[in-house]
């Protein structure tokens, strides 16, 4: 049980044991199936748990030349890497820094291909099967005027000499049921690519360490796949690792009556510190409280800190009124939060903390002014 008492707010807590636990189901689920796993930078950035992560996952995968760095330095390997579209001046010291290279499109790797051949990395091409059951259109990388990944009336039947690998990733937050049926789709189309592969990338979205997921299908759905096709399968899960690993304290700082709706302003900001949520967007859920208004229950709408108007989250009912100091702890904010968060109007970023194995508190990173002066100038 975490003692918030002891805690600086804001502040994102990892919770040391479930992030382990996450882990050792998502190693399961790659010896099982013969396949690699790999942290995303992008959903999970928190290079303080690399030593922990480093123990069950041997690599990860980035997004652009500063993650690159991050996964070299903490992680202690090359990257995975993948660059919408890559820039000729950070062009070298990327293939310097990763084992794989996946390009998104043609006239990329008519300009770099070259280049990446003779450096020794493997290079792959991301394809887009078009089809994808996300939901939301800002998520959805198949959508018609997609930037991400190459259909398959420009690659043809035939893999560009020089590429090894096929990427794909169309998921978000998804079971393997949609997997399966996404790998139909992407068969239907690339099936002949995917005999001249030597590997292929399933992306993210795989949130095997949600609670229903059935991992025994994705492991039957995974080996028969690798065997199928006599290639090496990697998935790279951002959500599945942070997934339920700890929070974002906060606190109440005032509590006003606006036109009949009480409101509770707290030391975070949804805007600027769970952006997501405002994005995806979804309402994040509070320990201790009840997620839709109950009727004769103290009602509140949450708001941040900052000035802008929409900076605020729904509404939510409490067993007592809050007041003033009263700690305010939204669940299940480390994936896709931290590596989004912004100092918007000046707001300091929430510290950064990890509670321990032992049940203890650390403190791994607190903010101020220079960290907003220096994203200015």
């Amino acid at each position: 049980m975490i003692d918030y008492t002891s805690i600086p707010s804001p502040c994102f807590i990892l919770e040391e044991a479930k992030l382990r636990a996450n882990l050792t189901l998502i190693d399961s689920v790659q010896q099982q199936a013969g396949v690699q796993i790999i942290l995303a930078l992008k959903g999970f950035s928190m290079y303080s748990a690399f030593p922990l992560v480093k123990q069950y996952l041997s690599g990860a995968t980035a997004s652009s030349l500063n993650e690159i760095k991050l996964v070299n330095e903490y992680m202690g390997v090359k990257a995975h890497t993948y660059i919408p579209a890559i820039r000729d001046d950070e062009f070298e010291e990327i293939l310097e820094r990763s084992s794989h290279l996946t390009f998104n499109s043609l006239s990329q790797w008519e300009r770099f291909g070259d280049r990446a051949q003779s450096s020794g990395v493997s290079c792959g091409i991301r394809v887009n099967p078009q089809y994808s059951e996300v939901a939301t259109d800002m998520y959805n990388p198949c959508v018609p005027g997609s930037r991400l990944g190459v259909t398959q009336d420009l690659i043809g039947d035939r893999l560009p000499d020089g590429i090894e690998g096929i990427h794909f990733h169309t998921l978000c937050e998804n079971d393997s049921y949609t997997l399966e049926r996404t790998l139909e789709a992407l068969e239907s189309r690339f099936a002949d690519l995917l005999h001249q592969a030597k590997w292929v990338n399933m992306g993210g979205g795989h949130l095997m360490t949600r609670e229903g997921y059935d991992t025994t299908h994705l492991v039957d759905l995974l080996t028969a796949f690798r065997k199928k096709y006599q290639v090496q399968v990697i998935l790279e899960p951002g959500s599945a690792i942070g997934w339920q690993t700890g929070v974002l304290l906060s606190t109440v700082l005032d509590v006003v009556d606006s036109q009949g709706i009480h409101v509770a302003i707290l030391d975070t900001s949804f805007a600027a510190h769970m952006p997501d949520t405002l994005e995806m967007p979804y309402k994040p859920r509070i320990l201790n409280a009840y997620h839709e208004p109950v009727a004769g229950k103290p009602t509140y709408r949450l708001g941040g800190m900052t000035c802008l108007a929409g900076d605020f989250m729904g509404d939510y009912s409490f067993d007592a009124p809050l007041q003033v100091g009263d700690k305010v702890v939204f669940d299940d904010m480390i994936h896709y939060t931290m590596v989004k968060t912004t100092t918007f109007n000046g707001v300091n970023l929430p510290s950064i903390g990890i509670w321990q194995e032992d049940n203890t508190f650390r403190l791994v990173r607190s903010y101020g002014y220079e960290s907003f002066k220096d994203r200015l100038s």
